[in-house]
């Protein structure tokens, strides 16, 4: 593809330009820099004709690239966990948030209701949310719990869909993949391991929450995650590297 997002330059880039390295049967080195060209069917970047690179031309695009590929200092807010090149980690605590449903089963609906407190994930291999019974702050061996929400997959996997989120994996960017979890419509629930314990299923327990029938999120419907914990998935352990 021809967009890309990379963590902590804090704006999309496009891909522009090509650099192709060459070596000598005689060890001697050559590059080649070329044009990004568009596919006129598919829209696939196409490299185009090349020409020589200079050495100053190439020494002045190397200290562009290390000037954008230094992270800048910036104030880490207190929600955040685990922050890299390829994910950011942070939670949210216990608080009431409005949801919005729209399926055959309970309708075209929308409530402010407790949520348990929650851990997510933007990473390089998705979007992920997390249940925590704990109020305060995650620590390393904080237990993790299925995620009680519908479109969600095993291992937290949130199904995007139309959701609107960012291109952009980076600390500033946490508060629009909120938005883009928050204020999309729980839809359905997607196949995989049970997601809440209670009494008539899955639907039933959205229907009471939507209904109004708890003050607090019932922390005992939520289901453990054998051996998860805040520690292994800002480690990378749960998902994929991050």
């Amino acid at each position: 593809m021809s967009d890309v997002s990379i963590g902590r330059t804090g704006h999309d880039v496009s891909l522009s330009s090509a650099l192709l390295l060459y070596t000598g049967e005689n060890g001697a080195h050559y590059a080649t820099v070329h044009g990004i060209a568009a596919d006129r069917v598919t829209g696939r970047p196409i490299i185009g004709a090349g020409r020589p690179l200079d050495r100053r031309a190439l020494v002045d695009t190397l200290v562009q690239l290390e000037k954008s590929a230094a992270p800048k200092c910036e104030f880490l807010p207190a929600n955040l966990l685990g922050v890299s090149s390829a994910a950011v980690t942070w939670w949210c605590p216990p608080a009431p948030r409005r949801v919005f449903f729209n399926c055959k089963e309970l309708g075209k609906r929308s409530r402010v209701v407790a949520h348990p407190g929650l851990l997510f994930q933007a990473s390089l291999t998705g979007f992920r949310v997390f249940a925590l019974k704990e109020s305060g702050r995650p620590t390393p061996d904080t237990p993790l719990f299925e995620p009680p929400y519908f479109n969600t997959w095993d291992l937290g996997q949130i199904c995007i869909g139309s959701a609107q989120v960012p291109r952009r994996i980076e600390v500033d960017a946490i508060g629009g993949w909120e938005d883009g979890f928050f204020n999309s419509a729980f839809t359905h629930p997607n196949h995989g391991g049970k997601r809440v314990t209670y009494k008539g299923g899955f639907y039933a327990f959205w229907r009471d929450m939507l209904d109004g029938k708890f003050e607090a999120f019932p922390l005992d419907v939520l289901v453990p995650m054998k051996g998860a914990t805040a520690g292994k998935l800002v480690a990378g352990a749960i998902g994929g590297k991050a």
